[in-house]
Parts: structure tokens; sequence; C-alpha cells
């Protein structure tokens, strides 16, 4: 087993991009398996005696030594608390060896996360720690830790939030902080009032996804009718899906619920010529009509992403 070097170790030039070591990791970046032998967060002590939360407990690591096993990471952030690996699709891999050079960290308390942001080198803004494998010694990895103030930002707090202006962001690159999304937006198409980062409930880290609220139904449907927008914030540059954020308590704007028992509308047109909730009978009838028979509606799903349906009447 190699350990983590205590001793700074020398970062030889600099990549000035919000990704870590090498551009382009894939956006499946889940794979939370073995969370239940984690136990509950633990926090730190406020000054008045209260526990808050500063950091995920989630913590990506990129650049490490390509001949790195789970068992030689793990040794190396083990002096920080207990800690589990993860990678994307480990568990069906079934590799010893993190594929692309990264993983995350698991840690079971977030003091733990303190503490080793505590003994990273800082260069340029990002934070490195040295990491060793059987053939290289002292290699800096990329620490990138999530700070949980990064998951909001209110541009406009005058404004309230309508989530009837608010779109979804899907395909978030996951080192963009909230106050970025909404200046990107907020640059497009104007009128921002808040932005979110959506993160997991268990352990608060991104995603890949985000909302975005506007004051203004202008500004909402520019954002609609794009349907995708680039992100360019430093050296990211992707190109994400923008849809309608779908409520799922919303009675239908048609008929209030009087031809649905009430119950809260299943779809929501897309479409800027409706832009309405709509329970089954009335999307049928209003969908029935000549230009309207082509429109998809949208439902939510898990992870609050709406997704488009196949939607045919008999």
């Amino acid at each position: 087993m190699f350990t983590g070097s205590t001793v700074p170790c020398v970062i030889h030039g600099s990549h000035s991009s919000l990704f870590p070591i090498e551009d382009g990791f894939p956006d499946d970046e889940r794979g939370d398996q073995g969370l239940a032998g984690l136990g509950s967060p633990h926090c730190f002590p406020h000054q008045n005696g209260e526990r808050v939360e500063r950091y995920s407990r989630k913590v990506f690591v990129g650049g490490l030594p390509p001949d790195i096993d789970e068992d030689e990471i793990t040794a190396s952030f083990r002096r920080f608390g207990h800690l589990f690996v993860d990678w994307p699709h480990k568990a069906e891999s079934k590799s010893y060896f993190p594929p692309k050079g990264y993983a995350f960290l698991l840690f079971q308390d977030e003091s733990s996360v303190q503490a080793l942001i505590d003994a990273c080198i800082e260069e340029d803004g990002k934070l490195y720690l040295c990491v060793s494998s059987p053939t290289i010694k002292d290699k800096p990895v990329q620490i990138r830790p999530w700070n949980l103030n990064d998951s909001d930002f209110v541009m406009d707090g005058s404004q309230p939030l309508d989530p009837r202006k608010t779109i979804f962001v899907g395909g978030v690159p996951r080192p963009l902080r909230a106050v970025e999304l909404a200046m990107i937006m907020d640059r497009l198409y104007g009128g921002v009032c808040y932005a979110g980062i959506d993160t997991d409930p268990e352990l608060k880290y991104p995603k890949g996804a985000g909302r975005v609220a506007f004051s203004n139904q202008q500004s909402y449907i520019a954002a609609i009718s794009a349907r995708f927008v680039q992100l360019q914030h430093g050296e990211i540059d992707k190109r994400v899906e923008v849809k309608p954020y779908v409520l799922d308590d919303q009675l239908c704007d048609e008929c209030q619920g009087t031809r649905c028992g009430g119950k809260f509308a299943p779809f929501f047109c897309a479409n800027v010529t409706c832009l309405q909730y709509y329970c089954e009978y009335c999307w049928a009838a209003i969908h029935s009509r000549a230009g309207r028979e082509f429109h998809k509606p949208l439902v939510k799903e898990g992870g609050d992403r709406p997704r488009h349906i196949s939607f045919r009447w008999n």
C-alpha cells in the first residue's frame, strides 16, 4: 500500500480550466454504491454552538496515477477519516483501477473534507495533494470539493421566484457554480433572478443539472425556445439542454381540475403557443385542434428532470 505524501510536492505547469487535470470528463459521474455503510453526515460546530455543513461529503479527485487501485486510493486518504472510494460504473465494471484517472472520495464525516482541504497545496485557485502509486511517487492530484454555498445564487432578491418562469438545464458541468450559471444565462437572455445547482439529498453533490428563474416572460420564452445553450465559462464550453421546469402540483390550466376530479395535471405543453398544464381530458381536447396535434407533453421524472413522452390518443 502507498499513502499520500504529507510533504509539499512540486506542481509543474498550470491548467486554468474549471475542469481538473484533463478536460472532457464525462457527465455521468454517478455511482454512489456503498453509501449505507457511511452513516449519517457529521457537521462542523458553528460559533453559536449549532452544527452546520460547509462542504459535500463527496469529493472529486482527478489526475490519479494510472496504476493506483482502490485500496491504494483508500490508504492515501484514510488519514482524513473513514471513506469509500467510488467512480462511475464501478459496480458493473468490477475494475480495481479508476478507468479514467479520476474517482470520488465519499467521507463519513464532513469534517474530513475540511481536513483534506487544509492538507492541500493551492495553485492558481486549485487544490492539489501528492499521492503515490507502485510506480509513481508523490504525483500531485487535484482535489475538488463542493462548497454548499455554491449550490444557490440569488441575482435579484427583489423579484419573487415564479416556478412558471423557471427553466431546467440538463448536462451542467459539475464544476460550474450557481453564480456562474446565473451570469451565463443573464448574459444570454437577461432577467435572471435566481440560479440553482441540483444536488443529491444524501451527499449534497451536484447531479449535473440546474434551474434558472427569470423575472419576465420574454426571457423565459427566449430560453426555452433555444432548447440548447452553449455554456461558456473559462475553459468550459459545453452544449446543454434547456426545458421548462415542470411542476407536479399544478391543476389543469384549462379546467382547473373540474374535469379530472381535482387531480394535479400530469402534462405540460412546452410549445410557446401553449405553455400550460393539462389534464388528460383537456390535453386531448386542446391538442386535437389544427396546428397543435404535434405538440409533445412534458412530464416530470426522477431527479426533477422533465422528459418528453410519446402521447397517442386512441
